[in-house]
């Protein structure tokens, strides 16, 4: 109805408060969008005041849910661009939204899909300068890879974003400490021993010095380590070797079809 009578182009900015963002994308460009934009904020409730029980926030003690916005949605908002930018029934550009904040994000956007970005909250923290700040860093990129327009990145990165079933189950990495970047403050260890695979042991060297060792056989590649860890350069996460040709779920489950034994 709308593209009846606009003589402008229409954008469709889609909410992510839905199970398939895709749906609605397919559903804008049927009906005739010039393009959509992508996404909206997230439905979300910030607190609860634990003195008075109200709401954070509150009207004269009455609350309601509002729309969550900034870096924390930023995977959030590259997830559902991917899901878009792979469509062949989403053949409209798109505008990428959501925890913008700096040129490698804007990049990061632009290589799963995105034509151009949106900035709000950046702008609201830091002013519209920001935005220089952008374009600057963008451009010396752009110098850097050796690239003439930023056209050369939208979509780069789309082809290597696949459902799960996909991917390769027998890719193996494993995690590496490095002792001399190290500080020992045992925080992998911690987080492995207690919510993880039991991988990594401490151990002590010929001279009673505290280390810590991945147990490479028990590592199962979760990462959970190098997240944790406060130091950059303290855990590097690896591939290992192991023989096994690629399987991905997909294969698994064709394979167990193919052989499954005929009961007629």
């Amino acid at each position: 109805m709308v593209k009846e009578v606009a003589k402008t182009p229409v954008i469709v900015k889609l909410t992510p408060n839905i199970t398939d963002i895709t749906v609605t994308a397919e559903a804008a460009v049927q009906g005739g969008a010039d393009a959509i934009s992508m996404i909206n904020t997230i439905n979300s409730l910030a607190g609860v005041d634990i003195h008075s029980w109200n709401t954070v926030p509150n009207v004269d003690g009455l609350g309601t849910h509002g729309g969550y916005c900034g870096p924390a949605v930023k995977p959030i908002a590259l997830h559902m661009l991917g899901d878009c930018a792979r469509n062949s029934q989403v053949n409209v550009p798109i505008s990428g939204i959501g925890g913008i904040s700096d040129w490698q994000s804007t990049v990061e956007f632009m290589l799963m899909g995105a034509t151009n970005v949106q900035v709000c909250t950046a702008a609201m923290h830091h002013g519209f300068r920001i935005v220089e700040d952008m374009i600057d860093g963008l451009s010396a990129y752009l110098d850097e890879k050796g690239l003439a327009s930023v056209n050369e990145l939208i979509g780069q990165s789309v082809h290597s974003y696949s459902d799960w079933g996909n991917v390769n189950l027998n890719h193996q990495v494993v995690a590496k400490i490095n002792t001399d970047v190290c500080i020992n403050c045992n925080k992998c260890h911690i987080s492995c021993e207690d919510t993880a695979h039991q991988c990594i042991d401490r151990l002590e060297d010929e001279n009673g010095a505290p280390y810590l060792k991945v147990d490479e056989e028990e590592c199962v590649g979760c990462n959970l380590c190098s997240i944790v860890c406060p130091v950059d350069g303290a855990i590097d996460m690896v591939s290992k070797s192991n023989g096994l040709p690629p399987m991905s779920w997909n294969d698994r489950q064709t394979a167990l079809t193919t052989t499954k034994p005929s009961h007629s």
